[in-house]
């Protein structure tokens, strides 16, 4: 190998560590030429994972399924600079308010945002669901900073992953439903939300595009109306106008006029004698 290709991979193994992924535009942006890349893969500083994506390699073989897909999103934030991260479902989980249970099926991560058109060509041990950022547009508020999982691939570099905080999560795993996320299983995630941080919550729900996931937030707050609700700035939210339905054969909720499954209405208050 030639003195100018020593010179460009000590730059590429300082920037990339192992395990981490990166696409050919981020190789040649570096003035890493074809000929350099496929040199690099012969040597066995590169591994190709499909056409024109590569993964530096790893002493004990390929990342762990649990890591692989935090690896991908930390290259795809980190090295690629895309605007993407983690959110609904997956953030919450990551947060450790809920365990998804994916009964005999391929476990799911959500990726929010802008990704390469090869993410889809890639073999991965995670579905990777890809939902674009209409909720809140390019507004980044409510992602922060998380660490995640016990991989030493991860931790070795201080890289924590973009996420959604809980109160942005709970707002895009509402605007699942009702085709691709269960009532059942958001109503027992809100049981969990004690501690959601009402000033950001008013914020998210202020800047949120969905009526329908506005008047779903507040159909699930109510009901399990946490210390948290009351300071809930309501008055503050934008609800829309006339009833939307939501769930073919649910009814409508008598507050916030969305149709929602029966289990969701609140029950109607007892007659007293006093009321006779």
């Amino acid at each position: 190998m030639n003195h100018s290709r020593k010179q460009r991979l000590k730059p590429l193994l300082d920037t990339v560590p192992p395990g981490f992924v990166v696409d050919t535009p981020w190789l040649t942006a570096r003035g890493i030429d074809p000929k350099s890349i496929h040199d690099y893969v012969a040597r066995g500083w590169l591994e190709r994972l499909v056409r024109g994506v590569y993964r530096r390699p790893t002493p004990q073989g390929a990342p762990s399924d649990e890591a692989f897909w935090a690896i991908l999103l930390l290259s795809l934030q980190r090295l690629m600079n895309y605007p993407v991260h983690l959110g609904g479902e997956s953030a919450l989980d990551l947060a450790g308010h809920t365990h998804y249970l994916h009964l005999g099926g391929t476990p799911r991560v959500h990726f929010y945002g802008d990704v390469p058109s090869w993410l889809k060509r890639l073999p991965t041990p995670t579905e990777i669901v890809v939902r674009r950022r209409t909720l809140f547009g390019d507004n980044p508020l409510g992602t922060e900073g998380f660490d995640v999982g016990d991989s030493a691939l991860i931790h070795a570099w201080h890289w924590p992953i973009r996420a959604s905080s809980p109160e942005r999560a709970i707002l895009e795993a509402l605007d699942e439903l009702p085709r691709h996320a269960s009532f059942d299983n958001l109503d027992m995630v809100f049981e969990g939300l004690i501690s959601l941080r009402p000033r950001r919550l008013t914020a998210l729900l202020r800047d949120c595009r969905s009526v329908k996931v506005r008047r779903l937030f507040f159909v699930f707050a109510d009901r399990h109306d946490h210390p948290w609700r009351e300071h809930v700035d309501a008055s503050a939210v934008d609800f829309g106008s006339g009833p939307r339905a939501l769930v073919e054969g649910g009814r409508f909720h008598p507050d916030y006029r969305i149709s929602v499954p029966e289990t969701l209405i609140p029950a109607e208050p007892r007659a007293t004698d006093d009321d006779a």
